[in-house]
């Protein structure tokens, strides 16, 4: 089946939005079978979104839409469809009680505008929202398919999770599509390319390569007319990532590296603290994203100088011999608060996040330390001259390392 995404909103033509709606459903689609063809943004006007929806309808099969379902004046995603369509929408009572309901339990009466979201075409229905008040609409004419769902991505999320993919997932019976993400850390992307060169430009299975945040992501697609089939398609190349880069995997499919290191001390029953100096509290901030996190996280301290670092244990004659920013002084952090806390494993981090350099050292510099009182892991870090970049690869190489020493992987 062919698809397209259409984000809409003049927000996002004018760069006030981020569009992260569309590549978050964009890379859902292949494992349900789904081939996606186009992606546009198209402003708040009536005309020019009917005629999208028009040449939509002649170019794809299915239609995915994020945003215009508020109930302001400009959003008229409903309205666009339904002109397209040529039908009339007409209010569903049952809909506006919802709303009223909704509003109710948070304290107020609904507003009058809001009625525009009980709004239905004869060749449409309702998608449930249970985190907003916008419901989305499923609509269907001579084959083709449009699915609308909300802008905010939380909304998006759960209603694609709970409520659109699964519905998907059945109407697609001719063929299978199994994904598998092997997520890498250590190698440059061109190195890891090289290495594995030759299952690219196959079709099926198909092998892609994705730089992110967390390290270099391997996904291999495979099509079939059974499940058993399309793993045993994936299965050998799978095998030959793991023989030529088994060291440098940290995880796979949906793993963070929070998940995977929260895994691995939970199942080792060991606790963990933190010292960071040039991430600003953002290694803290992944650990705890994990749920499970209180059950191993003792704490963390967040410093920007020497002083701070001497006052949370960290004795200065290493600072002062060696630099704030230096493999000593990380592994001195990471001992200082793994002991601070009466945690089994510390990890430390220190750097240069900017805006210029410091101790004389330049700009992206970083070192990290994971320590258990008997082994460390050492690791100095080179990133571009960035501080979003520091901030969020240093915590991820952090607690890949992590994962790597509690599970005593080299």
């Amino acid at each position: 089946m062919k698809a397209e995404i259409m984000g809409i909103g003049t927000e996002l033509l004018m760069g006030e939005l981020t569009d992260t709606n569309s590549s978050w459903i964009a890379s859902r689609l292949p494992a349900l079978g789904i081939e996606l063809q186009w992606v546009s943004i198209i402003g708040d006007d009536l005309p020019r979104l009917t005629e999208a929806f028009k040449q939509g309808m002649e170019r794809s099969d299915i239609i995915f839409t994020t945003g215009g379902l508020g109930p302001t004046q400009d959003d008229l995603t409903r309205e666009a469809i339904a002109a397209a369509f040529g039908e009339t929408p007409i209010i569903q009572q049952e809909v506006v009680e919802d709303l009223e309901r909704y509003f109710a339990a948070r304290g107020g009466p609904m507003p009058q505008h809001n009625i525009k979201q009980a709004n239905l075409i004869p060749s449409a229905r309702f998608v449930p929202n249970h985190n907003g008040t916008a419901p989305g609409w499923w609509a269907e004419r001579e084959g083709k398919i449009i699915i609308c769902m909300p802008g905010p991505p939380g909304e998006n999320q759960s209603m694609w999770e709970e409520q659109v993919e699964p519905q998907l997932a059945g109407l697609i019976e001719d063929e299978v599509t199994i994904t598998r993400n092997i997520k890498t850390m250590g190698m440059s992307e061109g190195a890891v390319d090289e290495i594995v060169s030759e299952f690219f430009g196959v079709e099926n299975p198909y092998l892609g390569i994705y730089s992110k945040a967390d390290g270099i992501h391997l996904r291999v697609i495979a099509r079939a007319k059974d499940t058993t089939t399309a793993h045993n398609m994936i299965a050998p190349v799978e095998k030959a990532i793991h023989e030529r880069l088994g060291e440098y995997v940290w995880g796979y499919d949906d793993d963070t590296p929070e998940q995977a290191a929260g895994k691995s001390l939970m199942e080792k029953g060991l606790s963990v603290a933190v010292m960071e100096m040039c991430t600003g509290g953002a290694l803290a901030n992944n650990i705890t994203d994990n749920p499970n996190s209180i059950s191993y996280f003792k704490g963390g301290n967040v410093a920007y100088d020497g002083a701070a670092l001497r006052s949370c244990g960290v004795p200065g004659e290493v600072m002062e011999k060696h630099g704030v920013v230096s493999q000593e002084t990380a592994n001195a952090m990471a001992e200082a608060v793994r002991r601070q806390l009466n945690a089994d494993v510390g990890i430390a981090v220190t750097g240069v996040p900017g805006p210029g350099e410091f101790e004389g050292k330049p700009l992206g510099l970083a070192y990290i330390c994971i320590s258990n009182g008997e082994k460390i892991r050492e690791m100095e870090m080179r990133l571009p001259p960035r501080r979003v970049t520091i901030k969020r690869r240093v915590p991820n190489q952090a607690l890949i390392e992590l994962r790597r020493l509690v599970e005593g992987t080299s």
